[in-house]
């Protein structure tokens, strides 16, 4: 059963919320960061991606970083403008992001549920960006990003969030990408002891973003504790011993959503060059693998269905049926059956991930920036997907099945800073 812990966030204070709370830091580049940065010395980009206040040409793991960060954050919080709660309390966080909204509960969850499974994980992570964050954790104390994770949701719980949600909240603020922020905080005992009553009988929660944010939290609790505990996140079965120090956080910083209100965008892909064929050679490949249709939408309809942008024409690719009769859900999965029947044996893509043939689009860019892309002339052509759903990655997991690099995309983003938690 899933473990739920009230915790004292670090919170900014209401009406300064919107200079400081960002995005997360893996969604934007260093130059990205500093343009949104600029003139807002509020911004959390200077912890988060603190090289942006140092010469461009530092390398981004380097320790003057991460010190500069923990410069930056400790600033933030002896000006006050984060401020720590004075008791452990749930929060609840709502996103409105055009007709889509969603409420999560906000709270610490089991660094050893995490290892043995509870909280599900679908992906593998890199060691490089796992390092990263766990310097990040080490050097503020503080875990400042959340864990994006998800549950099937119940009666009990949305009766309870929709109830609380009805009252004023702590802090609202839209911010400028037009998604508007809404915290709450629950800090009266018969509702912090409903939450953990609710999701003790909730018997997995699953990660839906934050994989490295999830794992480098377990490196560090391995690390503080000294617990032997084979970690199969990181694709290995590494066994993982460290000294004991002072203190120990067995917890990290999530929002947790009913299942039923996240919001999935498609993952886009682009490649750089056709493998050799021409445009009508490349069609006729595709025409073993698709029924296809001319002057077809740009955003696919339904699963097994894509979008394709070749020559400036958009065409809809359906895969033949013969192709999506596997019992696995993973070999179900689009991005799958794309990597197998056409990554792979046609476009001579065997690794997406370590591929430099290929990039990927955040659906939230939209069609739009994949014809941008390939009419700029650095790529060639490119892939509209229908976006995985959450019964499919939910199902995965239940399987201890690992997902395609770049399967989803969640939207909107958990904003860092909106909470803190300190270890």
């Amino acid at each position: 059963m899933a473990t739920l812990k009230p915790f004292a966030a670090l919170r900014p204070q209401p009406e300064l919320a919107a200079q400081i709370c960002e995005l997360p830091y893996d969604v934007m580049s260093s130059e990205e960061a500093r343009m949104l940065a600029a003139g807002n010395p509020l911004s959390f980009l200077h912890v988060s991606k603190p090289e942006i206040d140092l010469p461009p040409e530092t390398d981004v793991y380097a320790p003057a970083v991460y010190a500069k960060g923990l410069e930056n954050f400790s600033r933030l919080v002896t000006q006050g403008a984060l401020k720590q709660d004075a008791q452990p309390g749930f929060y609840l966080y709502r996103q409105i992001m055009g007709q889509h909204s969603q409420t999560g509960l906000v709270a610490a969850a089991s660094c050893a549920e995490y290892l043995s499974g509870v909280i599900k994980k679908h992906e593998f992570t890199r060691p490089d960006k796992e390092d990263d964050r766990v310097r990040h954790i080490e050097t503020l104390n503080a875990q400042t990003g959340p864990v994006f994770l998800t549950y099937r949701a119940t009666a009990g719980l949305d009766k309870f969030v929709a109830q609380r949600i009805a009252e004023p909240p702590a802090v609202d603020f839209t911010a400028a990408d037009g998604v508007r922020h809404t915290a709450w905080v629950i800090g009266d005992a018969a509702g912090i002891q409903f939450i953990a009553t609710e999701f003790a009988r909730i018997p997995s929660l699953y990660i839906a973003d934050g994989h490295h944010r999830s794992a480098a939290a377990a490196r560090v609790y391995l690390q503080r504790s000294g617990t032997p505990v084979s970690d199969p996140a990181r694709g290995g079965n590494e066994l993982e011993t460290r000294r004991v120090r002072d203190r120990c956080s067995d917890t990290f910083l999530t929002v947790t959503f009913p299942h039923n209100q996240v919001q999935i965008l498609p993952y886009n892909r682009v490649l750089k060059d056709l493998n050799g064929w021409t445009g009508a050679q490349l069609l006729e490949k595709l025409a073993t693998v698709f029924v296809i249709q001319a002057n077809g939408v740009t955003q696919p309809t339904r699963k097994h269905e894509l979008g394709f942008f070749l020559g400036g024409q958009w065409y809809a690719l359906t895969f033949k049926p013969q192709l999506r009769v596997a019992r696995d859900p993973i070999e179900q999965l689009d991005v799958t059956l794309l990597q197998k029947h056409v990554l792979d044996p046609i476009f001579g893509i065997t690794d997406q991930r370590t591929s430099k043939r290929i990039n990927f689009v955040g659906g939230i860019r939209g069609p739009v920036e994949l014809e941008k892309l390939v009419n700029s002339g650095e790529y060639v052509c490119a892939f509209s997907m229908f976006p995985t759903s959450i019964e499919d990655l939910m199902t995965i997991a239940d399987a201890g099945g690992i997902m395609p690099p770049k399967s989803t995309w969640f939207e909107p983003k958990l904003r860092d800073a909106m909470f803190c938690h300190l270890i």
